[in-house]
């Protein structure tokens, strides 16, 4: 559902019946007439869905977590903030960029459309920017063939598919001078090749048959994601790289998980 198209539609609906009745219909109406039903909601709800459209088009806009994917970072349940201008400002419902104000860095944690399916709502970490070379092989990550730091910290067990219970290893990693943590299950591979798709360049990757690792080369305008938990996650390795028309914007704050309280305040790292 294109909540923004939704919004959009209201308030045009809203202001017209409202502009029309100050332009024509009012006139033809006694002084001591009340105003119809129809042209009193319009009254009431424009100036609120004209407030809650800029705040979501051009401020912040709310996001609930559906997945595992990000954990540790963000949990199932997670509902998030996202910085709508951190990345340029975009006209509302057909999102194109009209001013620039920075771009995506390694680390951030973002929101954007999926490639495959532009109506799904996505969330990862930016691993790779244009130009960067992304390694991945033996759960180590290399990016321009640099190791990525990565220190152990413990590990973390939670209730996966099929009521599975996982296990896995947390590590504290370090993109663009700031720590993270993500985690990763020892026994699985880095990537499944045979669930990556043929997505556009597709021929700048690399992938190990036998599923050890794989290499990408970014390209231009385009970003590579990979979510924290990196055995559960479904990103760039299998469908490809992001482009810049696609992003929403940076998750920066947690305002709430009914189900965990102390999660309320939790600063998206």
């Amino acid at each position: 559902m294109n909540f923004a198209l939704i919004l959009f539609v209201a308030l045009v609906v809203t202001g017209a019946i409202w502009l029309l009745d100050v332009l024509f219909l009012r006139r033809g109406r006694d002084r001591d007439a009340k105003e119809p039903l129809l042209v009193e909601y319009a009254k009431s709800f424009f100036p609120v869905i004209l407030v809650v459209f800029a705040l979501r088009s051009f401020l912040v806009e709310p996001f609930k977590i559906p997945s595992g994917s990000m954990m540790p970072t963000l949990l199932v349940g997670d509902f998030i903030l996202v910085n709508k201008f951190a990345y340029g400002i975009r006209l509302p419902v057909i999102d194109r960029k009209i001013i620039g104000v920075g771009e995506p860095q390694r680390g951030d944690v973002m929101v954007f459309r999926y490639p495959g399916d532009p109506s799904l709502d996505y969330i990862k970490r930016v691993i790779g920017v244009p130009g960067d070379i992304v390694e991945y092989r033996d759960k180590k990550l290399t990016i321009n063939g640099k190791l990525v730091p990565a220190a152990a910290s413990g590990t973390y067990s939670y209730v996966g598919n099929g009521l599975n219970y996982i296990t896995a290893t947390v590590y504290k990693e370090r993109l663009n001078g700031a720590n993270h943590t993500m985690m990763v299950e020892p026994d699985k591979p880095p990537v499944y090749p045979t669930q990556v798709v043929d997505f556009p360049s597709r021929d700048n990757c690399s992938y190990n048959a036998e599923g050890e690792g794989f290499v990408c080369k970014v390209p231009a305008g385009k970003y590579f994601m990979m979510g924290d938990n990196r055995d559960e996650s479904n990103d760039s390795r299998y469908w490809g790289f992001v482009p810049d028309r696609n992003i929403v914007g940076k998750a920066f704050f947690v305002w709430m998980n009914f189900d965990d309280f102390h999660r309320i305040g939790t600063t998206i790292r």
